[in-house]
């Protein structure tokens, strides 16, 4: 990888390849702290994870997110709802 640095102790390419690990929490203790003092040395890393944890997040959200009612169901369960409570 062109530009790549060495920053508490570890490469660009390394911290890259553990960033949804570290987003999801998923990293021993000891690797996550040298992954967060590398973004801290780094702002190439800390630009791109952020971005990457951003996307990551609206994608989980759009993925988790119930499916919209088709159009008129919500009305008529209003409907069907008011005549059953008389």
């Amino acid at each position: 990888m062109e530009g790549e640095r060495t920053v508490a102790g570890l490469r660009c390419g390394r911290v890259l390849a553990e960033l949804s690990e570290y987003v999801d929490g998923g990293l021993d203790p000891a690797l996550r702290a040298r992954i967060e003092e590398h973004l801290r040395g780094c702002d190439n890393c800390l630009r791109f994870g952020h971005r990457f944890g951003a996307a990551l997040t609206a994608l989980r959200e759009r993925l988790t997110a119930p499916d919209p009612l088709p159009a008129g169901v919500g009305e008529r369960l209003r409907a069907r709802l008011a005549r059953e409570r008389g």
